[in-house]
């Protein structure tokens, strides 16, 4: 199993901090609340029907032609290499590792490719993967790109798979709109954007046939009832959606200024986290103080930098700041 961000326990036990003393923004999740009322018993006590309307909610609210739900993005990153047979397989790296796993562990040939190799790259590929924007480096890419790269993919019966599971903040550059396209492939993720992880509900946007063929391979009742009511509801509620891109883009911007002014200057941010490049040595060293204070960030072991997620409240980001200079200062 990889590592992820919010293994607090387990930093817990490390550095021998109560679990309520500290603050994690390990996860890149939005770090607000989203108000969900009470459910009603029957999602609890009745089975799942997948005609209960929360594909077109996604539709819509994704303003894709087709969406399949699924338990998180993670079930469609696992269960897609199982739907092709063998083929050679570009990860864009560095990125989220479960992508890479998942294609090896379903027999595929697997390669890193870069944004400056992928033109020479793609005559030898079937399919090419691309976190946008990217985890964790919010590289993000252009929709114009990579529809150019999935064209020359399609044409030799190739996929295109995007994994936009950090793309709410900035719908306006999502390839949902263009996923009926025979090839390509959108990932979603609830848990992101709407700070709901624990819910395990994400979509897939893509041809009608390759989602049934998706659906046919992951079987019935892949999604709970109460993940199914949760999502209908917070996909419906387009206010607090519109609220929450406002307050996600205000707190990055300020999150990239705090970083910049302790003299993090090198990196770049999405709505949903900031990522700064360290030297791996340097990134150690400041995980550790940081982690000595009881403020939790992403240490990634092959990618030189740290991410850092959003603080939720003022007293949370007054700790943050002042525990990053109390840190920079003693590795000075």
């Amino acid at each position: 199993m990889l590592e992820h961000g919010g293994r607090l326990r387990s930093a817990a036990r490390e550095f021998g901090l109560p679990l309520e003393q500290w603050l994690d923004l390990s996860t890149g999740l939005a770090p607000y609340h989203w108000p969900i009322p009470p459910l009603a018993q029957s999602v609890w006590s009745r089975l799942p029907e997948t005609d209960d309307g929360l594909s077109e909610l996604a539709e819509h609210y994704y303003r894709a032609p087709r969406a399949l739900p699924v338990a998180g993005s993670q079930a469609a990153i696992q269960a897609l290499p199982l739907l092709r047979k063998p083929s050679r397989v570009g990860i864009l790296e560095p990125t989220y590792a479960e992508h890479r796993l998942a294609w090896q562990r379903a027999g595929h040939e697997v390669r890193s490719v870069s944004v400056a190799s992928l033109s020479d790259a793609l005559d030898q590929l079937d399919v090419l993967v691309v976190v946008n924007p990217n985890n964790p480096t919010a590289q993000s890419l252009s929709s114009e790109l990579l529809l150019s790269w999935h064209q020359r993919l399609a044409e030799q019966g190739g996929w295109l798979v995007v994994d936009e599971a950090f793309m709410d903040p900035t719908p306006n550059l999502s390839l949902a709109p263009s996923s009926q396209l025979p090839g390509l492939i959108v990932l979603r993720s609830l848990g992101k954007f709407f700070g709901l992880a624990g819910v395990r509900l994400g979509f897939v946007l893509a041809a009608p046939e390759l989602l049934l063929a998706l659906e046919e391979h992951l079987g019935p009742w892949a999604v709970s009832g109460p993940a199914r009511a949760v999502g209908k509801l917070v996909l419906a509620d387009s206010r607090t959606q519109e609220l929450w891109r406002r307050r996600l883009m205000m707190d990055t911007a300020r999150l990239d200024q705090l970083l910049n002014d302790a003299g993090l200057q090198s990196g770049g941010g999405c709505g949903l986290f900031q990522w700064r490049e360290l030297e791996q040595a340097q990134a150690k060293r400041l995980y550790v103080a940081l982690a000595q204070r009881g403020v939790l960030v992403r240490l990634f072991k092959d990618i030189a930098g740290l991410r850092f997620g959003l603080p939720r409240s003022e007293g949370e980001w007054q700790r943050l700041e002042h525990s990053l200079l109390e840190s920079l200062k003693e590795l000075a």
